[in-house]
């Protein structure tokens, strides 16, 4: 097995970014103020096979959307933390709930302002579209962009380290 299958075999929290990872990185926002996003029902299915799996999941993200909200509710996500200034902090919270530690946990990022949760965790993971400094400092870089299918390869990587399949 290697390297990054070894430590995402012991991973217990996957969290995620929203933007550029649930997403292409794109919203929309009508001239009424709507805002909405387009996500991946493919990483939808990852995502509750990861929660069956006794896999914790949580969304940590700089802005706040009714859309995520209301995605991640659909998704059955229980950690669901938007509008964070310090993305450490929302993530400290989190592992102290669930009586883990930061190094038992991967989070998957795309830009400048994920670079300190990435260096706090265990296992930091990149999505192909991410800046260069995300990618250059990640552990795993997935091979689809966000938006298209790279929170379900995530998934999956953690899931087959586990001996699991989705």
């Amino acid at each position: 097995m290697s390297s990054i299958a070894n430590r995402l075999a012991d991973i217990r929290l996957v969290a995620f970014d929203v933007d550029g990872v649930f997403t292409d990185g794109r919203f929309y926002l009508s001239d009424a103020g709507i805002e909405t996003k387009a996500f991946n029902t493919q990483d939808g299915f990852g995502i509750r096979q990861l929660i069956m799996a006794d896999i914790a999941v949580a969304v940590i993200s700089g802005r706040k959307s009714g859309a995520v909200e209301r995605r991640m509710a659909e998704l059955g996500v229980p950690h669901v933390m938007q509008g964070c200034v310090d993305k450490v902090a929302a993530l400290d919270g989190i592992i102290e709930a669930l009586g883990i530690t930061a190094q038992d946990c991967a989070y998957v990022g795309d830009d400048i302002p994920d670079l300190p949760l990435l260096e706090h965790v265990g296992v930091p993971i990149a999505v192909a579209n991410a800046v260069e400094p995300v990618r250059a400092f990640c552990d795993y870089t997935t091979a689809a962009s966000g938006g298209f299918a790279a929170v379900r390869e995530v998934c999956e990587l953690v899931l087959s380290a586990r001996g699991k399949s989705s």
